[in-house]
């Protein structure tokens, strides 16, 4: 209700929107002798699909288009709901010698989400008890061909992978692409020019 005497006095209304489901809006009226805060819950609205939110890029999360090249081929999978990576797998039976490296086929083109590059990344089970290593992991969302993961094999006997065997996973990662702009100075910060273990554990060097 409105108090005594609110007919006679000016009142105003400001709504504000924070939701994506759901409209709340919230109002402010004023009058002479009193005031009040109203809470207005509306009617849901239908969503308005935008390529942006608050500097985010929006992306359709309803599949990761992928094409067998071969059939010995597997489909990307995550090994559980939570999993941050989709899993490669090998298309064929292939060697990485010992402290060598090799090209592994997939036999897998992927269109990568705009707004976002994805990273092939080491499996913590092959880094740990093999020794086994990514290389050179970057797929741009623009690239169309066959995707081949560089495997480094950083102990003294050959690794042998097997047609099906999982061998890194796929990580999509959101990015930003600015234009270039040549500076005179940059902005200075608390670190300066400090690098290569600045920050880190200080050595004292004995003369």
């Amino acid at each position: 209700m409105l108090p005594r005497g609110g007919s006679r006095c000016g009142a105003f209304l400001e709504a504000r929107f924070f939701t994506r489901d759901a409209l709340l809006g919230c109002g402010i009226a004023g009058a002479r002798r009193s005031s009040f805060r109203m809470i207005v819950a509306m009617e849901p609205q239908a969503k308005i699909q935008k390529l942006h939110d608050n500097g985010r890029v929006v992306l359709d999360s309803q599949a990761l288009r992928v094409k067998k090249l071969s059939a010995c081929a597997v489909l990307p999978s995550r090994g559980s709901a939570l999993a941050a990576g989709y899993d490669l797998s090998s298309a064929y039976d292939t060697c990485v010698p010992a402290r060598g490296k090799a090209l592994v086929k997939t036999e897998l083109s992927i269109a990568i989400p705009q707004g976002t590059y994805a990273r092939i990344a080491p499996r913590s089970g092959l880094a740990w008890k093999n020794s086994i290593d990514v290389g050179a992991g970057v797929i741009d969302a623009d690239y169309r061909g066959p995707v081949g993961v560089i495997l480094f094999n950083h102990s003294d006997s050959d690794f042998t992978i097997k047609a099906g065997d999982r061998i890194a996973q796929l990580i999509l990662e959101l990015i930003i692409t600015p234009d270039v702009m040549e500076v005179d100075d940059l902005d200075a910060t608390a670190r300066g020019d400090g690098g290569f273990g600045s920050t880190g554990v200080s050595l004292i060097v004995q003369s």
